[in-house]
């Protein structure tokens, strides 16, 4: 998987088709330059994936510190969450 492949746009959901491709042309011209998360300063060449938005970038491993909170937070996690987030920091080691 290449790196540009790990970065994923969620403004071009946001966006009519002229606006898109404008966006896709500007992206390739891009494609090297790395992305980087807003919360834990990493590149997308050092995370599994990496969620580009408005402003803001997010990898996955914080998306998942995120969730894992969110869980926990009501100090009972379900049996199927709990399962998700022990398959993520097993693969993430």
């Amino acid at each position: 998987m290449s790196d540009d492949e790990k970065v994923v746009s969620l403004s071009r959901a946001k966006h009519d088709n002229d606006n898109s491709k404008k966006q896709e042309d500007s992206e390739q011209n891009n494609a090297y330059t790395p992305v980087y998360c807003s919360f834990c300063g990493r590149p997308n060449t050092e995370v599994v994936k990496m969620v580009k938005g408005p402003g803001v970038n997010i990898c996955s491993e914080c998306t998942m510190i995120a969730v894992q909170y969110l869980i926990l937070e009501d100090r009972m996690p379900s049996g199927a969450a709990q399962q998700i987030l022990d398959a993520f920091w097993t693969k993430a080691e």
